[in-house]
């Protein structure tokens, strides 16, 4: 992140409400229902008071459908980002997910120890960082702007939670994101703080 003291200010959003082509788990797939469409409008709604200069998007299917439709409404363009996008289901690819294949690392994640790794996936300290990457790219790219960022749940509440220098890592624990609640961020040369979560002012 430069070290110019000039705030970004970060919208982080999870996409909207998806269908999925099986219920079996996977790294890629699924695209928007009507609902999550009228969510991706509401959402631009939102946010257009505070003239966003760029959506960016994890490059999952949900997430660019999400910012496309946001970034019309808004009238800017979108950038698409690989580190963006859910954390990967690893071994579990192919399976039901039933019992949940994430609950023992994720809550590894959330109490402190970003070392525990999802099975033949990645480790929290790599989503981390990737995610990180891709903030500081936008934060470097827009000081002074606002920017709208378009992601997936799972990743954010982690995320966010590891990256933010005002939150614990286990601030999400109750407070789980649905499909376009917003996480404000601002980041400069001292890194990012969490300004509001789901609607939620933050200290």
């Amino acid at each position: 992140m430069s070290d110019l003291q000039c705030a970004a200010r970060v919208f982080v959003a999870r996409h909207g409400e998806a269908v999925y082509e099986s219920e079996l788990l996977s790294d890629a797939g699924g695209w928007l229902s009507p609902t999550g469409r009228l969510q991706a409008r509401h959402l631009a709604d939102r946010i257009a008071p505070e003239r966003v200069a760029r959506v960016w998007s994890s490059d999952l299917a949900r997430a660019v459908q999400t910012a496309e439709i946001a970034a019309g409404v808004l009238g800017v363009d979108v950038v698409v980002r690989e580190g963006l996008r859910e954390f990967g289901v690893g071994h579990a690819a192919g399976t039901t997910g039933e019992p949940d294949p994430f609950a023992e690392t994720f809550a590894a994640w959330l109490g402190g120890d970003l070392s525990a790794r999802i099975p033949g996936g990645e480790s929290g300290e790599e989503v981390a960082g990737r995610y990180a990457a891709v903030l500081d790219e936008i934060a470097d790219a827009h000081r002074g702007e606002s920017v709208l960022v378009i992601s997936h749940g799972g990743v954010m509440c982690m995320a966010l939670s590891a990256l933010a220098r005002n939150l614990a890592l286990s601030h999400s624990r109750d407070l789980p994101l649905a499909n376009g609640d917003v996480v404000a961020l601002e980041g400069d040369a001292d890194g990012w703080v969490a300004r509001s979560w789901a609607g939620r002012a933050l200290s």
